[in-house]
């Protein structure tokens, strides 16, 4: 018999246009053989599922069920597709776990942890888990740029501090410019962390649960059009991503147990992708992500098809990893 997998898609934030194209590709390549997909759009103001037709049908938040034609529809497990809250901040996941629902991915407390940069690094820096040096703010504290400057230098990054898809992530080159950009960033998010700026080679890597196995996927390189890798560049096609990355034998083990340590450490589970910088041989964590882009063009997918892993194998894997938890 057929097992019903709601798709979640949407969510909260200004990548939630980014989640329904994840979304619209996990219901192509789920096997019809074994499931029958349902897209649910997850909107402040509703919950609902969106047939073929583009019709919705409001979801009952007590059990997650539908009603349809009076018939009632539950779910064998859940596929989460939405990036940013509240599918990646541990929202749903708490939620799901409460219903006693599979949900795919990572635990409730690992999907918080990771959102909020600051915690995520700071949780990772006493196992030597190395990260540029930071400056950390909060909306309506005082500060003097004299000191953002002492501390990480020029040029840096602002950064909303628990935002995805480089929304509300900024290069400075100047302290002149610091204040404005910083209130551009509190209008994201009322944390932010300020980066030195490392130079060097940024690469991302996937790390997966695969076949009740934890696998490093192949690194990709990332060579931005812009100054760096922005939402222009991740999803404008203003980048190169380069996979296998050209780095040398040596570099890509280090890379690849860095990352699956990472997981390790996180206990993670289901999909991640991290970014590094490589500085003179030496990497430096930038950031986690827990629902990374799901699309034919989205790294994750394009280093599992040069891992000879289909976007079919991919999710299923996925799905009966949870429904065997």
């Amino acid at each position: 018999m057929k097992k019903n997998i709601a798709i979640l898609m949407g969510g909260y934030s200004k990548e939630a246009e980014v989640s329904l194209k994840s979304a619209a590709v996990v219901a192509k390549h789920l096997g019809q053989d074994k499931y029958v997909p349902y897209p649910v759009r997850i909107d402040r103001d509703k919950w609902v599922y969106v047939d073929a037709k583009g019709d919705e049908y409001p979801v009952n938040r007590n059990d997650f069920s539908l009603l349809l034609n009076g018939e009632k529809i539950t779910f064998s497990a859940v596929f989460n597709a939405i990036h940013g809250t509240p599918g990646e901040d541990g929202y749903l996941q708490a939620y799901f776990q409460l219903i006693g629902l599979p949900l795919t991915g990572c635990s409730m407390y690992a999907s918080a942890l990771t959102f909020n940069k600051r915690d995520m690094l700071s949780v990772l820096k006493p196992y030597g888990i190395l990260s540029a040096p930071s400056y950390y703010l909060n909306k309506g504290e005082d500060y003097k740029t004299s000191d953002i400057v002492a501390k990480v230098g020029m040029p840096c990054f602002v950064k909303a501090n628990r935002s995805g898809s480089s929304i509300g992530t900024f290069k400075v080159n100047e302290e002149s410019k610091l204040v404005e950009t910083i209130e551009k960033a509190f209008e994201v998010d009322d944390e932010i962390l300020i980066e030195s700026f490392l130079k060097g080679t940024e690469v991302s890597v996937g790390v997966i649960g695969y076949k009740g196995e934890i696998k490093v996927l192949p690194i990709t390189e990332i060579v931005s059009e812009n100054e760096f890798f922005d939402y222009e560049a991740k999803y404008l096609g203003k980048s190169k991503e380069i996979t296998p990355a050209r780095l040398s034998s040596e570099m890509t083990a280090k890379i690849n147990a860095l990352a699956e340590r990472v997981y390790r450490l996180l206990k993670m589970e289901g999909y991640s992708r991290s970014e590094f910088i490589i500085v003179d041989d030496t990497p430096y964590l930038l950031e986690m992500n827990t629902t990374p882009g799901l699309s034919e063009a989205s790294i994750l997918p394009q280093q599992a098809k040069v891992a000879g892993i289909s976007l079919s194998e991919l999710f299923e894997s996925e799905i009966e990893r949870v429904l065997n938890r």
